[in-house]
């Protein structure tokens, strides 16, 4: 049966199919994993309603990206661009730190990779993906125009032709190729900004041994331990706060001053952006459990943690993650 025969009941089916990798593509436009699943929404709708027009002359693939794409530039149009603490503010000594909060829309949003990562089976192909979701080139691509953002996303990391592209913003190759030449020179021009997460897919054994170093480090409060794991000049992060600390001594200042409370905290392990990283659950003296606290997404590079970002919303975080706001036991309970 073609896409364009196809009965209500194939079509559900059919859309179904590209949910993973549209939310994916709409993420990568939007920075933030709650809009990208209301843009997929939107678009499934738009679909759905005007398929009866739709006369096959491209795959219901390419289809729904052009109602995708629509879908999210009008959402851009807001002009709200999405960052990380350390893309809006200088890095703040420990002496002077405050916690001060930015409404949600100020920050680029983590998401889980299952929801995003389509299941491929070229290596390759998988690596593309994992890296085009990661924090410090997500940042990058919300420097550019939305326009030059779509291009870029669907000729680099979908490898779409330009001829393909071209036709779904109806324009010329020669604006197609154009843009993307753009596009790359303002990559380039970011790429030493925080662009530290040399991480392999799957993780080898020295990035294993590292990881779980952390977590004892982490679970046991070992600044020392914890010290001798980041880079000097590692970043740590805590949106909605913008306040975000460079290197070691501030860094593990912070955890045992005003961060003290996460000490006797349990780590969870969770697939976030491309990269490893964790559910910490803090401890609760009033139920004798753990209550969550924030999703950890760490960049590692050289053998040793650069980076460390901590998502504090847990009442939208852990839900997206499907993991409880409250442990009764120790963490490695939870599957």
């Amino acid at each position: 049966m073609s896409d364009g025969t196809a009965t209500m009941d194939d079509l559900d089916v059919q859309l179904e199919k590209h949910r993973v990798e549209l939310t994916g593509y709409c993420y990568r436009m939007l920075g933030s994993s709650f809009e990208a699943e209301d843009a997929v929404q939107d678009t499934m709708v738009r679909a759905w309603r005007s398929h009866a027009k739709f006369e096959g002359r491209s795959s219901l693939r390419s289809w729904l990206y052009r109602i995708a794409t629509n879908v999210c530039l009008d959402m851009l149009n807001a002009g709200n661009r999405r960052a990380r603490p350390m893309d809006l503010t200088d890095s703040t000594p420990l002496a002077q730190a405050a916690l001060s909060p930015r409404p949600d829309n100020t920050w680029l949003e983590p998401v889980p990779d299952a929801r995003i990562l389509p299941a491929v089976t070229d290596p390759a192909e998988a690596a593309v993906a994992k890296e085009s979701v990661r924090l410090a080139f997500m940042a990058a691509l919300q420097q550019l125009p939305p326009k030059q953002r779509v291009v870029l996303i669907l000729r680099e990391v979908l490898a779409w032709k330009a001829s393909e592209v071209a036709e779904l913003l109806d324009t010329s190759v020669a604006s197609v190729n154009s843009a993307l030449q753009r596009a790359r020179a303002t990559l380039a021009d970011k790429s030493g900004e925080g662009a530290g997460a040399a991480v392999s897919d799957p993780l080898d054994e020295e990035q294993q041994k590292l990881l779980e170093r952390y977590v004892a480090a982490f679970e046991g409060y070992d600044m020392a331990a914890l010290t001798a794991l980041l880079h000097e000049d590692a970043v740590m992060t805590m949106p909605p706060f913008d306040l975000w600390l460079r290197g070691t001594q501030d860094i593990t200042g912070f955890m045992t001053t005003l961060g003290s409370a996460c000490a006797g905290s349990r780590l969870v392990p969770v697939a976030v952006n491309g990269l490893p990283g964790f559910a910490q659950y803090k401890q609760d003296p009033d139920t004798g459990g753990f209550s969550a606290w924030a999703v950890q997404v760490l960049e590692m590079s050289d053998g040793r943690i650069s980076g460390f970002h901590c998502f504090l919303d847990t009442k939208r975080w852990f839900p997206l993650f499907g993991l409880p706001l409250q442990l009764e036991g120790e963490a490695d309970e939870i599957e």
